[in-house]
């Protein structure tokens, strides 16, 4: 069980580090870069060293510790509300964006929503946003929540950012399908129930034609670039969610090839190549991610280190150290 929590987590800084190099480049001119395998390993980008992830992972961490202060302040205290920590949380992430040594391509809608002094909800959207940085963020709420709450935390968390549908249901898809694989179900069974918890939901249909393209085209024979094209760039929640299952139902059994497969086209590569690399991570493990880049990969130490507390938190049900992880 803990390789899953830490295939988690560096599955999706993996795949967000190898996607962040060619994120704005047309796949011809990730080719023309790379060859015509496209990348297939870190690279520099925007001035930072091979390895390095962006925004997305950031974020993810800041999710990771959120969900553990909260359930920290559930034991305490009898009483937490995780929307507020974990907005907090994010509203930390923004006050490090001003640090040049930080910046990771943020997300403007995060940005922007985050330092408007207004918390997004369901109820009360900040903005009409479906741009994937809601759902690409979401991945610990999977871990830390069984998945029957899933769901429900992981659309109430991207809707701090992202008040369209499109923005925050796919984050919820992700939370309870991370859930459902972590109980111990396939990638299928997880994908057809964590489509069912969807279909409850007001203005779902525009994220059930993705996913249904992405289960689709993962039936017929045709080039994976092709197929992708078909699906859409990532750039909208719905669109990066369905690549990542798609990928990820065409490598089930190859953390490695799924990623390269997800970060290897015309879109927001970053946000698609760490969706999957969560998904995988899951579902194989740490045991299945290339030691080249666990080792590689920005902050591993620390990123294993936060897998872990998750782990001891909300499996073990250990209390974890109120200095490493403070009551608000």
């Amino acid at each position: 069980m803990l390789s899953k929590f830490k295939g988690c987590f560096l599955g999706l800084t993996i795949g967000d580090a190898l996607g962040a190099p060619v994120e704005f480049l047309s796949l011809t001119e990730i080719k023309r870069k790379y060859g015509e395998d496209g990348i297939t390993d870190f690279d520099a980008w925007a001035g930072f060293k091979a390895g390095s992830y962006t925004d997305d992972s950031q974020l993810s961490l800041a999710t990771a510790v959120g969900c553990i202060q909260a359930y920290q302040r559930l034991i305490i205290k009898g009483e937490c509300n995780s929307v507020n920590i974990i907005y907090k949380r994010y509203l930390e992430w923004v006050e490090s964006q001003s640090n040049q040594f930080q910046i990771r391509s943020p997300n403007y809608t995060c940005l922007s929503a985050l330092m408007s002094g207004k918390m997004g909800s369901i109820e009360n959207p900040i903005n009409d946003s479906k741009e994937s940085g809601g759902l690409a963020r979401i991945a610990p709420v999977g871990l830390a929540f069984p998945s029957d709450m899933a769901f429900r935390e992981g659309i109430e968390y991207a809707s701090i950012t992202h008040g369209n549908p499109q923005g925050y249901l796919p984050a919820g898809f992700l939370s309870e399908l991370i859930a459902h694989i972590l109980e111990g179900k396939t990638l299928g069974d997880s994908i057809e129930l964590s489509t069912e918890r969807l279909s409850i939901y007001e203005r779902h249909e525009e994220t059930l034609k993705k996913i249904e393209k992405a289960l689709e085209l993962f039936t017929v024979q045709e080039p994976i670039e092709n197929s992708i094209r078909e699906i859409g760039e990532g750039w909208a929640g719905e669109e990066a969610l369905a690549i990542a299952l798609f990928c990820s139902l065409k490598f089930s059994d190859d953390y490695e090839k799924g990623i390269q497969a997800a970060v290897n086209h015309s879109g927001s590569s970053d946000s698609t190549g760490s969706v999957t690399g969560a998904i995988l991570g899951t579902l194989l493990g740490i045991e299945a991610i290339p030691d080249k880049w666990v080792l590689n990969v920005e902050n591993s130490q620390t990123i294993c280190q936060i897998a872990k507390d998750m782990f001891k938190i909300f499996k073990k049900k250990e209390r974890l150290s109120f200095k490493k992880y403070p009551l608000d």
